[in-house]
C-alpha cells in the first residue's frame, strides 16, 4: 500500500493508465432513459466492482460510482434533452459528474460551455471517453468545488444523485442554496434518496427510471428533477 501522504497523482499513476482501465473494464451502452447517449458501464455489476476495488485500493482512490448510469443522472439528462432552454448558450457545471452523462446531455442541449467535476480521477477518465464518443466538448476536472462561489463562472449547476447520505446532504445543500441566492440555476436529479430535501425545492420533471437490479434491488426508481431555491425559501416540494 502506498504511503498515505503520497500525492494522489502518484498513487493513481498516470491518466493514460486510468483511461486504459476504464476501456478494459467497461463497455459502451445506451443509457436506458436516455438512449440518445451511450456511456461506458459495467456489463456485470459485481465483477467490475470487486476488480475495481482491488485496483483502486492499492492507489487510494474511491469505488467506481462512475461505472453505472444512476437514476438521478438519467432523469436529469432526460430533462435537459427535452428542455434544452435550461442550458442553451449558458455556462454549465456538472457537479459530481461520475460518467459525465449529465454533462454530455447539457452539451447536446446547446450549452455554450460545459465543465464536469468529480473528485475521482477515474470518473474524469470515463467522462473524457464518453464525451469523445458522443462527439461533444466537455472539460473534465478532478476537483472538489464544494463551497466555492461560482456565480461569476457558471450560469447553471447540475447535480445527479448527490443526496445519498446525511453527510453529503449536509455539505451540498447549503452550498446549492447559496449558489441559487447568487443567481445560479441549480438543478438536481434525485430518485427519492433518504436525504433529499423536501422543502425549498421545486419539482420540474418526473420519470420512472430503469436501473440495474444489482445496484438498487429493483428495476425502476421514481425519480425527479428538482430546482433548488435560495436560502430562506422553504416552500414544500410537490
Amino acid at each position: 500500500m502506498p504511503p498515505e501522504d503520497e500525492p494522489l497523482e502518484r498513487r493513481a499513476r498516470t491518466h493514460a493508465e486510468r483511461l486504459a482501465f476504464v476501456r478494459e473494464h467497461t463497455a459502451s451502452r445506451p443509457v436506458p432513459l436516455v438512449p440518445e447517449i451511450s456511456v461506458r458501464v459495467a456489463s456485470e455489476v459485481t465483477p467490475l466492482w470487486h476488480a475495481t476495488e482491488a485496483w483502486l485500493a492499492s492507489r487510494g482512490i474511491d469505488p467506481p460510482f462512475w461505472a453505472f448510469p444512476w437514476a438521478g443522472g438519467q432523469v436529469l439528462a432526460r430533462y435537459l434533452l427535452d428542455t434544452p432552454a435550461e442550458v442553451r448558450d449558458l455556462r454549465v457545471l456538472d457537479f459530481a459528474s461520475g460518467s459525465g452523462l449529465v454533462a454530455i446531455a447539457a452539451a447536446r442541449a446547446g450549452a455554450r460551455e460545459v465543465v464536469a467535476v468529480d473528485i475521482d480521477p477515474l470518473a474524469i477518465a470515463a467522462t473524457e471517453l464518453n464525451a469523445e464518443a458522443s462527439g461533444v466538448s466537455v472539460e473534465a476536472r478532478a476537483e472538489d468545488v464544494t463551497g466555492h462561489g461560482l456565480a461569476d463562472r457558471f450560469d447553471v449547476v447540475l447535480a445527479g444523485d448527490v443526496f445519498y447520505d446525511a453527510a453529503a446532504a449536509a455539505r451540498f445543500l447549503p452550498w446549492f442554496r447559496e449558489l441559487a441566492a447568487s443567481g445560479v440555476r441549480v438543478l438536481v436529479g434525485d430518485p427519492g434518496r433518504t436525504y433529499v430535501p423536501t422543502r425549498g425545492v421545486s419539482c420540474l420533471f418526473r420519470a420512472d427510471v430503469p436501473v440495474p437490479l444489482g445496484l438498487e434491488s429493483r428495476e425502476t426508481l421514481a425519480s425527479r428533477v428538482l430546482s433548488v431555491e435560495p436560502m430562506g425559501d422553504v416552500r414544500p416540494t410537490s
